[in-house]
């Protein structure tokens, strides 16, 4: 026999799930683990777009005396970087046959939460991969990630946020192509993208880069990032800033990312949020006017938001590209 009060309790269990989803979500990858530690990301309640004014002097400074004038006149440069919303999402479905067969309340709170868990890793998966992207997957509708914010005017992408790069040279990342990874090299970028205590606050790279790091630091003292150790993630530092590496970043890639200037943004009312299940007998989309159901429940998981920079300057990326050997005579 059913549960008669199946609709309560799958109402009170995603409530309950819905308080820790964004917390594990953001634990299970270095990039999502970096970007909303210690409160990064940054919500936001609305709006056309997401507009961050830009981290560059627009205006005019100078040593002054008693009595002098001040010039106040601007400077002739764009205040604010624009950036589109971008929405995902993950669904859990829960069909007839299984409400029937998860009759009793601890079968039915199981069922959810392996449901909530697939959902959780379908979505961290989709968002964690787009974040590497440079936005134009999925016809446009992906997040921009650090392909996209990370950059010059050789890059693929050169209008970000609405600013083009060919033309605004204070919008553009320092970008490097070593023929081999060196520990000069990284620290040279490292150095480069940073003024003072401004500059990358944390790097990632792919497997083989991390481990071609680790393997020119082998002779050096090492330090472990205690935070990102507690959170199960293992580190090696360039320079005390924390390196890791991720499946999904670019092939031959480093980012250098500065975390006060190149920021998750969310909308505070659809960031992580999981709707009310659907009543039974759901519609699933509508053909040429006919409508179609089917035996089943339906829950989205939704997240609306993008990845944006104020100050692209304070990123860089190093892309490996070996020299090409010439041939000789056979």
């Amino acid at each position: 026999m059913a549960n008669s009060n199946f609709d309560e309790i799958l109402a009170t269990t995603l409530k309950h799930y819905s308080k820790n989803l964004q917390d594990n979500f953001f634990k299970k990858t270095p990039l999502l683990f970096e970007l909303s530690k210690k409160g990064r990301i940054r919500m936001v309640g609305g709006g056309q777009s997401i507009v961050e004014p830009i981290m560059y002097a627009n205006g005019d400074a100078g040593a002054y005396g008693a009595w002098d004038q001040i010039s106040i006149a601007p400077v002739d440069t764009a205040s604010a970087a624009e950036y589109p919303w971008r929405q995902l999402y993950a669904s859990i479905a829960i069909s007839g046959i299984e409400e029937a067969q998860n009759s009793s309340k601890e079968a039915i709170i199981n069922l959810l939460e392996a449901k909530i868990m697939q959902a959780e890793k379908t979505l961290k998966q989709l968002l964690n991969s787009s974040l590497f992207g440079d936005g134009t997957g999925n016809s446009g509708k992906d997040f921009l990630g650090l392909e996209a914010l990370i950059g010059d005017e050789t890059s693929s992408v050169t209008t970000v946020g609405g600013i083009d790069a060919t033309t605004a040279t204070y919008w553009r990342s320092p970008v490097f192509a070593p023929a081999e990874l060196t520990l000069g090299a990284v620290k040279h970028a490292i150095n480069s993208a940073s003024d003072g205590a401004d500059g990358p606050k944390f790097l990632v790279t792919t497997q083989d880069l991390y481990e071609a790091l680790e393997d020119l630091m082998s002779q050096q003292v090492q330090y472990e990032d205690v935070e990102a150790a507690n959170a199960g993630f293992k580190t090696i530092t360039v320079q005390g800033i924390p390196c890791y590496w991720d499946r999904d970043c670019t092939a031959d890639t480093m980012y250098g990312v500065d975390t006060d200037t190149l920021k998750l943004v969310g909308h505070s009312q659809r960031w992580m949020k999981q709707s009310p299940f659907s009543q039974n007998l759901a519609s699933a989309h509508a053909t040429s006017g006919a409508s179609n159901v089917v035996d089943a429940r339906y829950s989205l998981i939704t997240c609306y938001g993008n990845l944006v920079t104020n100050e692209r300057r304070r990123n860089f990326k190093l892309t490996v590209t070996p020299e090409e050997e010439e041939g000789g005579d056979g």
